[in-house]
């Protein structure tokens, strides 16, 4: 453990000296160390007589002896990490001692939180706020906290908020809070040390006894103790944790990481952290509420940098800071004044968080808000500054924020660049982000281009029901690869998802009708042996049917809905989704899953009725086309056919539905001739037209069924006159042509079972041939003739085959209700019909208890130990049975017993056994306990279970009543099509085409005749119009869709107008505050793209002693100078970068100057103005005259710059228009001065005046001219090229540059009539 501190270099400060003279007390230095905690060397007080303690000299670094683990006692027993390093440690080696040996990683973001310690009380509202919002940007963007690291104030608020959520998350990641605190203000911190290291330390938390002194919190969960070589003094950590932030926020990990700094409460301290952090580009959040300079500079935020005077902050530091204020002196109130307008001056890098009584808020907004706000206004936007807001506006699922924040007229994204983000919103299930990024410029062709992206949304998907199954087809897909391929497939890595995976179990859920989606895989890696035969025919691919269907499979509403709006051909997709979502509602064992996916189906079959009812309304003959047109996206099936196989009677009841049917029924007869027309055409067809084909007239489905009817009703006149009639020993010509009959409907059967025009397969063909209830009655009517036939043929079982041919003609009679479904009117009562006898067996099984119980009760009492089973059935089944019909028996009492109609010992066949007699041969039963049951038996059975029988056939009838036409006409489209294939001549002249049939398909081979009546191929032109005509519907009903749903909240938004016109005029000053911001950080762009090179001249004395220098990066030397201001905020007249706290090229700081200071009228002591002098300057030498014409900068003498009073300066601006062709030859560099001189005639000034330089002091200042030169197309310098140091760079609003070039360039561009 050891060699890891040792590793990381890390060292410790301690005392050399001790320096008497400072110290309050006899026995303690000023380091705040005792005598006796000194090493030797440093008690020789000879060694250092007369000298004043300093730091730097009196301390020195050894080895760290305090690092390892740190355990706290109490519950739980919490754990961490700590090391004690000096304040002079470089902040690279404490980021490779956080990633590398403590193994955290590396952080997306950084949340510095600073604010008050001692005596911090936040308000329960507003903790709660902070506690959640802190928490979910930590969760959310594996965010590093970093804080003070003591059990006190905002600390132990970050604490308790890192311990609430360990508590209550039950995941493995946990928040990382990186406590920094100074190593002498610890109490207990002995039980850190320890030369080889402590694994763990057991830190004691003694609140009661620190007294000054602080202990560490033990929800942080790593430490890093700054140690000086001082006790007791606070702040040592400040300077090494703002340059361990700096150092944080400069790695790159694909992009820079955010840092923002939060702050609750706080004194003066807090406000130079405010100050430093907003001078590195920090942006801050202020929490208004938390109390001391918090609200300080929230009471100020609001206003122009001019209104914060010095009497305001007094006033607001007495409101906030109370008794405190007493011990501040004016002079550190001006120098907060001074920092507090400089920090409103940086507008866009503060946040203040307001918590108001009818808006939570939340903080994680917020913070959110500050890193959008500040990136926005940086003068470095790039796209990776913003690829790292937008990722954090996902994260957090912010769509309003990214909206308004990133999404705006000024920036511009391509499509390529937004990818990341909507695969992240897709996988993170972000809708509303989806739909936002589709709004701005994702192209989702592009975007699913590649395989591979629809291949990882497969893989990421979220676990669901679809995941198992494409789970185990993977599986099986794997071990058939390895069965072919053998031992070489030992050395596969893993089977991957693939598409042709995905196609192989949509076609499943889809049904095998329909054609692979996906084309199979060839790569080896996506090797795939399927079983299914795979279609020759290229799919295309629609990237928005691809991405309908991933949302689809997996139940997801909201993503499916943005999805089903880019698809082509949406009516498919809608009903294809109802299909796919039923059939895995069915095989999942999930009940609420189930429920949710019916839920789901049923609303895209609503989706599909709408889009239809549009296109029906607008244009019938291609609605028409649309619903029996073969989809290329989905398996070139139909409309019409997934809408079947979906088992979606409302969209086959549809109007336009049905008249397709209707003109199908029909054929090319028309749909408004009545039956009665029909049917004398059917028998007198000379009546007809003569232009009209007998082939059409008796071709139509709706002649076919008259025939087959007519045919029927003879079939069973024929066969009740062979059983009443001609049923002879030897078969008669009747019987004959009877079963000539018969087989004619068998090999109709047959032929109905194989005509698969839709190609759904042998197996499907005939599961969906038997679920037919008529096809049933039809098999079994077959079946009981063969049966009675064969038996009838025999002498023995003559008669039986007869008995059995009855019973048959009974079932041929029951098949003959299927005429009447065709029929409007009975069609929906023959489906009442077979609800009811479903309700009839349940009744019966509930009657048969009763029936049962009586009867054999009765028996019982009744009958003595009889052993015919015949007639204990009858007594015990069959006559309880008949009493509910009145038949009641007469053996149950004295009056109705008759000796002579039963058998004494039940040896007459035809007699009942007689009851049991006495002595008096009289029935020896208890009449009162037989009629009691009787009573009893038809109360429950005549009375309670017929009315119940009453009562659940109406209640059957109301609920089937409203349905009846619906299943009616959506079991209507299986009629049509049967009679549609059917052969045109009735039973039996039909076995004839039944024989043309074999032998045209089986003999000969011919490939079967293609019906476009349910199915029509259409050219790829047709195809395309059909499907813009179908888009341009879907839209119309789309919007018709919203505004049903908007008038239908016309009352509820009446309703809530009071609340809104009272949020309104809440957030209009807050509107007012921000359009300031917004207008200043307007950035636009030069739209002829100006190219610019800038050269500088300085003028010593004379013009013709100029000097060039060309700045290549477009930017001033001194990066810090105008990090917070811009040209608007220059409106008050004040000059800002020369008021800069830190003079640059100096360790020198400027006395504070306030706006209000600043004129020279304006009365201040002068005695506290600081001095600079450079290159031997005195200051007596500097006149009381030569004074800033801006006023006080807070700073006297030249500084750096070259002489005292104005130091002359020129910009020398070239320009030209983007598109003119360059000379790659490059001029040598000794004659561009003498193609300056031959084009100065040409310049023309911009500007001259004062300049608002970081160097300028009360007695020196830079003023400039800046002189343009525009280039055309003859010009000798528009050769120039990369060669040497001129360079043409073009610049827009967004490049990085100081105020004053961007104010020059901005001047420039107004005089070419141009926008920058």
């Amino acid at each position: 453990a050891l060699h890891v501190c040792q590793e990381t270099s890390l060292s410790v400060a301690v005392p050399t000296s001790i320096s008497f003279c400072f110290s309050t007390r006899a026995d303690v230095c000023k380091c705040g160390y005792s005598k006796t905690d000194h090493v030797d060397e440093a008690i020789k007080p000879e060694d250092f007589t007369g000298e004043s303690w300093d730091r730097h000299r009196h301390i020195r670094e050894v080895p760290t002896d305090a690092f390892g683990d740190i355990s706290f006692g109490g519950l739980g027993q919490k754990t961490g990490q700590y090391a004690r390093v000096s304040t002079d440690t470089s902040p690279e080696i404490l980021y490779q001692l956080l990633t590398d040996q403590w193994k955290l990683s590396p952080p997306n973001l950084l949340i510095s939180v600073t604010g008050g310690a001692k005596n911090f009380y936040l308000k329960a509202r507003l903790k709660t706020v902070f506690h959640r919002g802190l928490i979910k940007v930590a969760q959310t963007t594996g965010a590093w906290i970093i804080t003070g690291g003591t059990h006190t104030g905002v600390m132990k608020h970050v604490g308790r908020a890192v311990r609430d959520y360990a508590l209550s998350s039950s995941t493995q990641g946990q928040i990382v809070a990186i406590g920094v605190a100074t190593w002498g203000i610890i109490h207990n911190r002995d039980a850190l040390v320890h030369p080889e290291g402590c694994f763990p330390a057991h830190y004691v938390m003694d609140i009661e006894g620190q007294g000054r002194l602080s202990c560490l919190d033990n929800n942080h969960t790593h430490f890093l103790l700054v140690d000086d070589g001082t006790q007791g003094q606070y702040g040592v950590e400040i300077e090494l944790r703002s340059r361990l932030e700096k150092c944080i926020a400069g790695k790159q990990s694909g992009v820079t990481i955010p840092v923002v700094c939060v702050v609750l409460d706080g004194g003066p301290g807090t406000l130079n952290t405010i100050y430093n952090a907003m001078l590195n580009s920090t942006p801050c959040v202020i929490l208004e509420g938390s109390g001391r300079i918090a609200d300080v500079i929230a009471q100020v935020a609001g206003l122009p940098p001019g209104r914060i005077t010095i009497a305001l902050i007094h006033q607001l530091m007495k409101k906030f800071f109370g008794e405190e204020y007493e011990r501040f002196p004016d002079l550190k109130i001006i120098e907060w004044t001074k920092k507090i307008q400089d920090i409103i001056r940086m507008s866009q890098l503060l946040t203040v968080f307001r918590i108001s009584d009818d808006d939570q808020g939340d903080v994680d907004v917020a913070i959110l808000q500050a890193l959008l706000k500040a990136s926005r206004t940086s003068e470095s936007l790039g796209i990776d500054c913003w690829k790292r807001q937008l990722e954090l506006a996902i994260a957090w699922n912010r769509v309003d924020i990214a909206e308004t924040e990133i999404f705006t007229e000024e920036s511009h994204w391509k499509s390529s660049d937004l990818h990341w983000a909507m695969l992240s919103a897709l996988v993170g299930n972000k809708p509303q982000f989806v739909r936002l990024l589709l709004e701005n410029g994702v192209n989702l062709r592009d975007f699913l281009q590649e395989e591979e992206t629809l291949c990882e949304l497969y893989k990421e998907m979220p676990g669901c029901f679809f995941l198992g199954k494409l789970a185990k087809r993977v599986q099986n897909s794997s071990r058939i690869r390895r069965r072919v391929i053998g031992i070489r497939s030992r050395n596969h890595s893993g089977e991957l998802i693939t598409m042709t995976h995905v196609s192989g179990e949509v076609r499943h859920l889809l049904g095998s009708f329909t054609q692979p989606l996906y084309l199979p895989s060839t790569t080896i890696n996506q090797f795939n042996m399927s079983i299914e035969d795979s279609s020759s025919s290229v799919t295309p691919r629609d990237p928005g049917r691809d991405l309908f269907l991933w949302a689809i499979v997996q139940n997801n509403k909201e993503l499916a809905e943005i999805a089903w709006e880019q698809c082509r051909d949406c009516m498919s997709a809608a009903l294809a989704a109802s299909q796919i979502l039923k059939k895995l509602a069915a095989e999942g064992s999930d009940a609420d899953e189930a429920e949710e996916m019916k839920e789901l189906a049923n609303h895209y079959e609503k989706h599909a009725i709408g889009v239809f009812s549009q296109c029906h309304n607008s244009d019938e003959d291609r609605a028409r086309k649309l619903l029996v047109h073969a989809s290329p996206l989905w398996g070139r099936t139909t409309c019409l056919r997934l809408a079947l196989e979906a088992d979606d009677k409302s969209f086959v009841a549809q109007s336009g539905v049905q008249a397709l049917l209707t003109q199908i029924w029909c054929g090319e007869l028309s749909v408004d001739n009545p039956v009665w027309r029909v049917m004398v055409c059917m028998v007198f067809f000379p009546l007809i037209y003569t232009s009209f084909l007998l082939v059409s007239l008796y071709s139509s489905p709706q002649v076919k069924f008259f025939w087959n009817i007519v045919s029927y009703f003879a079939f069973l006149f024929l066969f009740a006159v062979v059983l009443m009639i001609d049923f002879q020993d030897l078969p008669s010509p009747l019987e004959l042509l009877l079963y000539i009959w018969l087989l004619s409907l068998v090999c109709e059967e047959v032929r109905q079972l194989f005509h698969d025009p839709d190609g759904f397969g042998f197996r499907k063909k005939s599961k969906m041939y038997i679920n037919d209830l008529w096809n049933i009655l039809d098999v079994l009517s077959i079946i009981l003739f063969i049966i009675g036939l064969a038996l009838r043929l025999t002498t023995v079982l003559f008669y039986a085959g007869k008995v059995l041919l009855c019973i048959d003609f009974v079932v041929f009679c029951l098949r003959l209700m299927a005429i009447f479904t065709i029929s409007k009117t009975l069609g929906p009562k023959i489906i009442i019909v077979k609800r009811m006898m479903m309700d009839m067996f349940f009744f019966m099984f509930l009657l048969s208890i009763w029936v049962v119980a009586y009867g054999v009760a009765k028996q019982g009492i009744l009958i003595h130990n009889d052993n015919r089973l015949d007639w204990i059935l009858r007594g015990a089944v069959y006559e309880p049975y008949l009493i509910i019909f009145g038949d009641f028996p007469q053996n149950i009492e004295y009056s109705g017993f008759d000796l002579n109609s039963c058998s004494m010992n039940g040896t007459d066949p035809l007699k009942p056994k007689c009851p049991v007699l006495n002595e008096s041969q009289t029935p020896a039963f208890p009449e009162w306990l037989t009629i009691i049951m009787l009573c009893v038996y038809l109360l429950f059975a005549n009375i309670l279970l017929l009315n119940l029988l009453i009562a659940i056939f109406n209640f059957t009838f109301q609920e089937v009543q409203d349905n009846t036409d619906r299943i009616w006409k959506f079991q209507r489209y299986e009629l049509i099509k049967e009679y549609h294939s059917r052969p045109a001549a009735p039973p039996p002249f039909i076995i004839l085409s039944h024989l043309y049939i074999f032998i045209r398909n089986v003999v000969l081979c011919r490939p079967p005749i293609v019906c476009k009546e349910f199915k029509n191929e259409l050219l790829e032109s047709e195809e395309e119009e059909l499907l813009s005509w179908e888009a341009l519907m879907k839209d119309r009903y789309l919007q018709s869709t919203q505004q049903e749903q908007s008038q239908s909240m016309e009352r509820r938004i009446l309703d809530t107008s009071p609340a809104v016109d009272y949020g309104q005029s809440e957030i209009s000053g807050f509107c007012s505050k921000r359009s300031t911001v917004t207008e200043s950080a307007t950035i636009f762009f030069i739209r002829s793209h100006i190219f610019i090179i800038i050269f500088q001249i300085f003028h010593m004395s004379l013009l013709p002693l100029v000097c060039l220098h060309f700045y290549s990066a477009l930017t001033t030397t001194d990066e810090s100078p105008d990090t917070y201001v811009s040209t608007s905020e220059k409106e008050d007249g004040f000059h800002v970068n020369a008021r800069q706290f830190h003079y640059p090229g100096s360790k020198v700081t400027r006395f504070p100057v306030p706006d209000e200071k600043v004129p020279w009228e304006a009365s201040i002591s002068l005695s506290v103005t600081r001095d600079v002098c450079k290159m031997s300057v005195c200051l007596m030498c500097v006149s009381s005259v030569i004074r800033n014409p801006q006023g006080r900068t807070g700073i006297r003498g030249r500084g750096t710059l070259s002489r005292l009073g104005p130091n002359l300066h020129v910009d020398l601006v070239l320009t030209r228009w983007d598109g003119e062709s360059m000379i790659s030859t490059a001029l040598p560099l000794i004659d561009y001065y003498s193609l300056i001189l031959r084009i100065l005639p040409s310049l023309f000034q911009v500007f001259e005046g004062y300049v608002d330089d970081c160097r300028n002091t009360d007695n020196a200042w830079v003023e400039t001219t800046v002189l343009n030169i525009h280039l055309d197309r003859s010009s000798p310098l528009m050769a120039v090229s990369a060669y040497g140091s001129l360079l043409w760079q073009e610049v827009s609003g967004r490049a990085r540059l100081s105020s004053n070039q961007r104010e020059s360039l901005r001047q420039i561009a107004e005089l070419h009539n141009r926008k920058f």
